[in-house]
């Protein structure tokens, strides 16, 4: 991977999508695999906002039954046995418990109703590639296998549970980073740190690309191409505003939802309800607790988010009358993420009944000829989301393109058949480094693995192992000379899991600094710049 801005001659392209999340990276997959010249700017890193502060699930959308959102739901599913399919090493099913109460929302009765419904509409769940992600039906329990099966879900008034499954994604990160990836073995150009700071217009007005700002190289560029495509999420509307044509026009609503990281409060996932009928949940992830997550609307500039205090406390509040003894407190918390939902403006009151629906809104009919805007949706459905962007893409460009193939291809580095003979192989064909770090390297990063341990082999110094996980400075190599990370925030959080769970400590954070200071020709100064931002990024509000 190479950042094509550095190098750029004024090729023209087809499409220029502002935006390296997940919805823009799965654009530019779905756009290159069929032919069209592709440039994706981002003015940070991929997936470095909204994509990467999820609840690591690619779920079916259950909630969404309770609205009456059939189809989305419907959509869900067959996306999550899609994701499956072509990233195996990153999507695995997992059961969830949902305590049944005497409400009306978790009763048991209500909720059996809806499960037999959201089964019927997973119709598909099994016919997967790989026997291993195929999913069960919903089961039942009785009061007392609950309490043993969960034991910190409160008792009074429990009636039973019901078990569903869905689908984690183990890493979100390295999961958009796989779309970006497979864009650009289709010959797509992508360069993250290249902030659109406007648009380009021809003589009669027609936007005609973006004027983008290389914060690597301090430089302005001018991408051309045929149609721009918006897909900033929470950043759209302010991508909209910096043409004098869009000021005002499809404002975007922003929720926010926080996560917080504990010791294990559970060795099972739980779907647990709030005192005032929202849901959260309590996920086993990396040997500690992810819980989550809040959805609040958010009003103010989305470059100013951060996680407060008084979010993280509003939240643990709400899971201390819910789950557990009532004694989780900050001091609990190892570490706190959250970003910025991107609602459409015209959907629903509150952020939580808010549809995960997204809109592709053609922007010539404000007068902006050239450019198209994505606004909502969610990670599970961006690949389908593609799909309907490309079919606005053939009627703005006067062609006609070959079928999307996206749901019949592997991404790029997961091209898996067999997930568990792949783990067991990988094992077995590397005696010479820890088992935890095999899997780890095999299940984070695919097929892709073997040259991770080869440049481990080289320098057996970046062999080490840097946290519980088997995680090695050999991850930090490749995520420089591979991957484009150009910070050492890039790295921890996400190339590498090892800032995923919290502050790894000061020897790791040294460790990592001084391999990627080799590789990136860092001077002192700015190593001490890495490190303290990087502690800024890992630090829970106090």
């Amino acid at each position: 991977m190479e950042r094509f801005i550095e190098k750029h001659k004024g090729e023209v392209f087809d499409i220029v999508i502002i935006g390296g999340g997940i919805t823009g990276a799965a654009v530019a997959y779905d756009a290159a695999s069929r032919g069209l010249k592709v440039a994706l700017v981002e003015k940070n890193d991929f997936g470095w906002a909204t994509s990467s502060a999820n609840s690591k699930l690619i779920h079916g959308g259950l909630r969404y039954l309770y609205y009456l959102e059939y189809g989305l739901v419907r959509e869900s599913l067959r996306e999550r046995r899609i994701l499956s399919n072509i990233a195996p090493n990153f999507v695995y099913p997992i059961p969830f418990m949902v305590p049944n109460y005497d409400k009306l929302k978790n009763n048991k009765y209500v909720l059996k109703l809806g499960l037999i419904t959201y089964d019927i509409l997973a119709f598909d769940k099994k016919w997967t590639w790989d026997r291993s992600k195929r999913i069960p039906n919903h089961s039942t329990f009785s009061r007392k296998k609950t309490l043993t099966m969960a034991p910190g879900v409160k008792a009074d008034k429990l009636t039973g549970s019901s078990m569903y499954y869905d689908s984690q994604s183990i890493s979100p990160e390295r999961f958009t980073l796989a779309f970006i990836k497979s864009a650009l073995k289709y010959g797509a150009k992508a360069a993250n740190y290249a902030r659109a700071e406007g648009f380009v217009h021809d003589g009669d007005g027609r936007i005609a690309g973006v004027k983008v700002r290389d914060l690597i190289k301090n430089r302005t560029v001018e991408l051309r191409g045929e149609l721009t495509i918006n897909c900033a999420g929470p950043w759209a509307d302010i991508i909209l505003n910096s043409s004098d044509n869009g000021k005002g026009l499809h404002q975007i609503r922003r929720s926010e939802g926080i996560h917080v990281i504990t010791r294990s409060l559970s060795d099972r996932a739980v779907t647990m309800m709030t005192p005032g009928g929202r849901h959260f949940f309590i996920i086993p992830w990396r040997g500690h607790s992810l819980i989550g997550t809040t959805d609040r609307e958010y009003q103010g500039d989305p470059d100013n988010y951060r996680v407060t205090r008084e979010s993280i406390e509003e939240f643990l509040s709400e899971i201390n009358r819910s789950f557990g003894d009532g004694k989780l407190s900050l001091k609990d918390v190892l570490f706190a993420y959250g970003g910025l939902r991107p609602l459409v403006d015209d959907q629903t009151e509150g952020t939580y009944t808010s549809s995960r629906r997204y809109e592709i809104y053609n922007n010539a009919l404000d007068g902006l000829e050239g450019l198209i805007t994505v606004e909502g949706g969610k990670w599970t459905t961006s690949r389908n989301l593609a799909v309907n962007v490309l079919k606005m893409v053939q009627v703005k460009l006067k062609r006609t393109l070959p079928p999307s193939r996206t749901d019949n291809e592997y991404l790029a580095g997961c091209e898996i058949d067999d997930m568990e003979r792949f783990l067991a192989e990988a094992v077995g064909c590397n005696a010479d480094f820890n088992e935890r770090t095999v899997r780890f390297l095999a299940m984070h990063y695919g097929t892709e693995y073997a040259r991770v341990l080869s440049i481990a082999r080289a320098d057996r110094s970046l062999a080490a192992t840097l946290d519980a996980d088997g995680e090695i400075g050999a991850q930090v190599v490749y995520a420089v000379r591979e991957e484009m990370a150009k910070t050492l925030i890039d790295i921890l959080m996400r190339r590498t899991g090892l800032g995923t769970l919290g502050n790894p400590g000061e020897a790791v954070l040294r460790k990592v600094a001084r391999i990627a200071a080799n590789e990136l020709k860092w001077n002192e100064a700015r190593v001490k710049k890495e490190l303290a931002a990087a502690k800024r990024a890992l630090e829970v509000p106090k």
